[in-house]
């Protein structure tokens, strides 16, 4: 099948393309990463996050052994844990770390490893290592299901009044209570929660300072002191007792529900005398031991750090949390305090991805829209066709449409790089758009006068849809080579290189299989002049009642409805509509500068848009100021772009007559290329040390020392968390 046969077949098909297009938008909508309002309807958005997740495809085993020196975690747990997990299928590499009371063991899988197959065969080697391999009573324990990225959410707990100002009123071990015992298990079933962790404040614990001469005194070690705490909090069945036909259970109630039953605990019994825990030592509720505190502006602060599992919406995730907070809020404890105030523990944020990735979200939506605009302008400047643009600037959010239905597809999520992907191809989706319409437009022009205006379309779109195949398959060849690398540098850039291609062949595509058949509908040939006999009044019914004239109706009513909101943009819209009507029916010379002027009343009105969205001179400059800035760059440009427009072929004659003169500038640009991107000094060191010590060649020097190297760009999410250690 030709191109003309298969353009052909959607042109006749009007109807498949109109299902194919509401597809599109309705999947675009359903699964766009932008927070839109769907009036209730379901949707499945891709995951949304600030900057792609670069780090390893790994899984952390933690293990605690407490009060133990590092020294003594690595050779009775580091190590022994290393060594057999090295032999999990598909492990790249294991790091690990020893600190003081705890081990930390990283195990990196290969980038062709499932994340929950690899922490399956974790668990699977760690259920099944041989007795002996770490300590009695010491229990390695797998880390969340997330990645590095995934701590989305801080917040810490403070006692605020009822105006929201910070009072105070409670102790870092009661707020870490709440913490770990009301806000965390309320976090932890949010959906798509992997872990919540507690930061700060003092875990409450019961203390036994043993007195070691009453030790001496009544005959007991230490390790039955022990042996007796560990066993008293305890609750022991037994069996159960028939009495008077009611079966009762026995039990041994042993659970301590304070200090007095610590203290009440048997350690020995010498001739039928207890020796219980209060006659050796002292019982008393105290901080247990810290290695870390949460630093909130320069004081000590107890909160969390919500964790989002492995591929979830960290944007849901966010979503989530809050509404949780917002209900759990009014049942955190309250206290009055001594000068009457309430204080109300309260949840604050204190780092909130949210705001990050809605910045990341409002840059691909503004240049879209800027993009739109700046199409329409331009469009309207080099081609001064109304209609044209509106259908090239129609293909800008369809193709980004079809992009976020590819991301959906292809597991490719909503981030920096990503939508940087889109931005970028946008300029070339525009160009598709343009060569395939324009190139529809002269075609109808030069048609002879009763030729079928579908054969035309089909023909003129089928003459430039190789050529503009070819310099798309061109564009993204040059993107393979991303997908041939591996590890950190393929999880950076392989989704923009992924987006990119999305909406540049997306847009082919349309612009191929759609965009003709909507060219057939929108650019329409004018209307047959009337019959000169007809006059008067009859003359006017007869034109504007013509079926040809349909749109044009629909059009004039859309601006009077249009006014309800906007009744200067509704009124101009009515106005062209009306025009469109009555164009048949004046003359020529009128018609060509109502038409001149029907294109610059548009170009006004979407430069007063673009200045108002864009304000390149900031709010303090004004609206007004700001449009004429940017009316004035238009003109400028556009002014440049028409300038070398005729006298495009001057110059050429000019090359063409003096090739080696000319051949010359790029073979500079290319030698002012290399030296930039190498350095003068090391290109160039060859030179005698008197000419490269020399005034001139000494600053060349300095101003292109060479490109250098640098695996992350500078990025600054506006705020540094540091965690300081304390001593024991």
């Amino acid at each position: 099948m030709g191109w003309e046969a298969l353009i052909g077949w959607f042109i006749e098909n009007k109807l498949v393309v109109f299902v194919l297009c509401a597809m599109l938008i309705a999947g675009g909508f359903y699964v766009s990463p932008f927070a839109w309002d769907m009036g209730g309807v379901p949707r499945d958005p891709v995951p949304v996050d600030a900057i792609p997740d670069i780090g390893e495809n790994q899984q952390i085993v933690f293990t605690e052994w407490a009060g133990r020196s590092p020294r003594d975690i690595e050779d009775q747990i580091t190590y022994p844990l290393t060594t057999a997990l090295l032999g999990i299928p598909g492990v790249r590499t294991v790091r690990s770390s020893s600190a003081f009371g705890f081990s930390s063991i990283y195990v990196i899988f290969g980038d062709d490893v499932e994340f929950y197959w690899s922490r399956s065969r974790v668990l699977e080697k760690l259920a099944s290592l041989a007795p002996g391999t770490v300590p009695d009573g010491v229990t390695p324990t797998l880390g969340p299901d997330a990645t590095a990225l995934g701590q989305v959410f801080w917040y810490t707990l403070e006692g605020q009044d009822a105006d929201g100002y910070v009072v105070g009123g409670w102790d870092p071990d009661e707020l870490r209570s709440i913490q770990d015992w009301t806000v965390r298990y309320a976090l932890q079933s949010v959906e798509g929660v992997s872990e919540v962790a507690s930061i700060g404040g003092f875990v409450r614990e019961y203390q036994v300072d043993v007195d070691p001469e009453a030790l001496r005194a009544h005959g007991v070690t230490l390790a039955q002191v022990a042996g007796a705490v560990r066993n008293s909090n305890l609750d022991v069945g037994a069996r159960t007792l028939e009495i008077n036909s009611v079966e009762y259970m026995v039990r041994g109630l042993g659970f301590i529900e304070g200090i007095d039953d610590l203290e009440a605990t048997v350690v020995v019994a010498r001739e039928n005398t207890p020796i219980r825990i209060r006659d050796v030592a002292r019982v008393a509720l105290g901080p247990a031991l810290r290695r870390g505190v949460l630093d909130d502006e320069g004081a000590s602060a107890v909160g969390g750090v919500v964790v989002a599992r492995y591929l979830e919406n960290p944007l849901l995730v966010i979503s989530g949390v809050k509404e949780k907070l917002a209900q759990i809020q009014a049942g955190l404890p309250r206290r009055t305090l001594e000068d009457g105030t309430v204080s109300q523990v309260t949840v604050v944020p204190f780092y909130d991805r949210t705001t990050l990735i809605h910045e990341t979200l409002d840059t691909l939506s503004t240049s879209l829209f800027q993009e739109i605009l700046i199409t329409i302008i331009v469009v309207l400047i080099m081609l001064r066709n109304l209609r044209s643009s509106l259908l090239i600037s129609a293909m800008l959010p369809l193709g980004v449409l079809g992009t976020f239905v590819m991301m959906k597809l292809t597991g490719v999520d909503a981030n920096i790089m990503a939508l940087g992907g889109i931005a970028i191809a946008i300029g070339t989706m525009v160009d598709i758009s343009i060569v395939f319409v324009e190139n529809i437009n002269q075609h109808l022009d030069e048609a002879k006068p009763g030729e079928d205006r579908a054969v035309v379309v089909r023909r003129s779109a089928a003459e430039v849809a190789p050529a503009v195949l070819t310099s798309v398959l061109t564009t993204v060849v040059s993107f393979l080579p991303v997908f041939g690398l591996s590890s950190s540098e393929l999880r950076l850039f392989a989704p923009l290189a992924f987006t990119k291609t999305f909406a540049m062949t997306g847009t082919l595509v349309l612009a191929i299989l759609i965009l003709p058949g909507a060219a057939l509908i929108v650019l329409r040939r004018r209307p047959a002049p009337l019959d000169a006999a007809v006059t008067g009044f009859k003359r006017w019914t007869r034109s504007i009642f013509r079926v040809e004239h349909a749109r044009d109706w629909i059009f004039t009513a859309l601006g009077f409805g249009l006014m309800y909101w906007s009744p200067v943009g509704g009124l101009l819209v009515a106005a062209l509509g009306a025009y469109r009507l009555a164009r048949p029916l004046l003359p020529g010379k009128t018609n060509e500068r109502l038409t001149l002027a029907e294109n610059v009343v548009a170009i006004v009105a979407v430069s007063l848009l673009l200045a108002k969205d864009w304000l390149p001179l900031g709010h303090g400059a004004g609206l007004v100021v700001n449009v004429l800035f940017v009316g004035g760059l238009l003109v400028l440009l556009m002014g440049t772009f028409r300038a070398f427009e005729a006298a495009y072929p001057t110059l050429l004659r000019a090359i063409l007559r003096h090739k080696l003169a000319f051949l010359s500038i790029p073979l500079l640009l290319f030698v002012f290329g290399v030296t930039a991107l190498a350095g003068f000094d090391r290109l160039f060191f060859f030179l005698p040390q008197a000419v490269r010590t020399s005034a001139p060649v000494s600053a060349v020097a300095h101003a292109l020392p060479g490109f250098g190297r640098e695996y992350m760009p500078p990025f600054d999410e506006g705020s540094f968390l540091y965690m300081p250690t304390t001593m024991p």
